[in-house]
């Protein structure tokens, strides 16, 4: 089945998916679907319930089925990335956020749920996705966020403004000096991809910024290193530090941090995909006389 003008919503849909499923994208089906709502703007249930009557394709949805194809990702083309209970603005320029990093948000909110006003920074922002749901999940948290790409800061301005997010343009490597010492928590999705890994997907090879993938260095821990150093030099004693990480990269990550001798209670964490993609650890006491161990 071709896609062509006068199609009902039900034949268009399927023929996009025939089309998108031959470009290689990973979810057809449910990329047809959202490219129609996007133009319908009636939500998926109602979607779905429009196909099984005779309701018309909507006008241009041809025209962003061959964009979808040519792997341009779908939150670029519909402006909008859904993370947790947020629609976030996403856009060139800024690395599109990905299912499995809801996890690691998810422990910043599990850790300080008993706090009042916990205090905390997310390190390289991106879009604001994990600043963004700490804010609009924990009342009375005090939220910084820290962003390196103009660009991106740009889209995440217009995501963390409504949040009472505090958002600076600056390094993750030395951002935030006057907050030395007093921070509950620390939470960072570093650029964390060796040089030489190209990554397969062609979404993320050719349309997220190169910026918020590589890590630099041969291995790409040059930025999680310094994530992990900022970590140090923001948080109280005792305060809680989580990064994300690649899976194959969790060994090193915890050996990194147990050889700084900063770190306490080192804990690598599962996605909801089984994966080792986060680790955790507490800020140990200064004071000599304290045993700082890892586990």
């Amino acid at each position: 089945m071709t896609l062509g003008p006068g199609q009902s919503l039900a034949d268009a849909v399927s023929a996009a998916t025939d089309i998108l499923r031959d470009a290689g994208v990973p979810s057809p089906r449910v990329d047809a679907e959202l490219l129609a709502d996007h133009l319908l703007n009636v939500g998926l249930g109602r979607l779905r319930a429009m196909m099984l009557g005779n309701a018309p394709a909507p006008e241009g949805y041809e025209a962003l089925v061959a964009e979808r194809a040519s792997r341009i990702p779908l939150q670029h083309i519909t402006g909008v990335a859904h993370f947790r209970y947020l629609e976030l603005a996403v856009g060139p320029g800024v690395f599109v956020p990905r299912p499995e990093t809801e996890s690691v948000a998810q422990l910043v909110i599990d850790h300080v749920k008993d706090m009042p006003h916990p205090r905390i920074v997310d390190l390289g922002t991106g879009s604001g996705a994990i600043a963004g749901s700490i804010a609009h999940e924990v009342p009375g948290a005090e939220v910084h966020a820290v962003e390196f790409s103009p660009f991106a800061h740009a889209w995440a301005a217009k995501n963390l403004a409504p949040l009472g997010v505090h958002l600076v343009l600056g390094d993750l490597r030395d951002a935030l000096p006057e907050l030395n010492g007093t921070l509950d928590v620390v939470v960072s999705n570093p650029p964390y991809i060796p040089a030489e890994a190209v990554p397969n997907e062609p979404e993320v090879a050719l349309h997220d910024p190169p910026e918020a993938l590589y890590g630099g260095g041969a291995d790409g821990m040059e930025l999680p290193t310094a994530a992990a150093a900022s970590a140090a030099r923001l948080l109280r004693p005792g305060g809680y530090f989580v990064m994300e990480h690649a899976e194959v990269q969790a060994g090193w990550i915890s050996a990194m941090l147990a050889r700084t001798g900063n770190w306490t209670t080192i804990r690598t964490h599962l996605d909801l995909n089984g994966k080792e993609r986060a680790t955790s650890a507490l800020l140990a006491d200064p004071d000599p006389g304290n045993e700082r161990i890892s586990q």
